[in-house]
């Protein structure tokens, strides 16, 4: 498969999460592209249904990446994602050595959705300052200004009912 633009593979993260939103889970969804542009994972958020607190799409599709490929391998991969990586989630991007991650909506574009839901008490940490903690250069793509609005549709009506 060819390499497909940003928007292409953001657009199919978007779908992921209205099918984490639809399965009882909270709208996001992230998907691992390997350097030719094959989807070699997808994952949606878990959290709700699998009663796992660390059950964000990327943290879940990290670990699950980082068993079964190797560090090598996911170093030349692209994380993508609806929304920017929380702290949690970017750490877990770090210690899977992904090299690259793409995303939609920024972290504070999110918070604004979220407000004060308890469900998800939303960070104001780029995940460029935890990546810049690091010792690894991963590149940081986004927000993609062509899907933002797409994003953030799929939390619209979901958050503090």
């Amino acid at each position: 498969m060819a390499y497909q633009s940003h928007e292409f593979y953001l657009r199919r993260c978007i779908e992921i999460s209205r099918q984490s939103r639809e399965s009882g889970n909270t709208p996001f969804g992230a998907l691992l592209v390997d350097e030719s542009g094959e989807i070699v994972m997808e994952q949606g958020n878990i959290e709700i249904t699998e009663k796992i607190c660390t059950g964000h799409a990327e943290t879940t599709l990290a670990a699950r990446a980082s068993h079964a490929f190797s560090k090598d391998y996911l170093w030349k991969c692209t994380l993508y994602t609806t929304a920017e990586p929380c702290a949690m989630c970017a750490g877990a991007i770090y210690w899977a050595n992904i090299g690259r991650v793409v995303y939609g909506m920024t972290e504070k574009r999110l918070l604004e959705l979220t407000g004060s839901d308890e469900q998800n008490p939303t960070f104001d940490l780029p995940c460029r300052e935890v990546f810049a903690r690091g010792q690894k250069p991963i590149q940081v793509i986004g927000p993609v200004p062509a899907v933002e609005e797409e994003a953030a549709r799929v939390h619209q009506g979901y958050w503090n009912q």
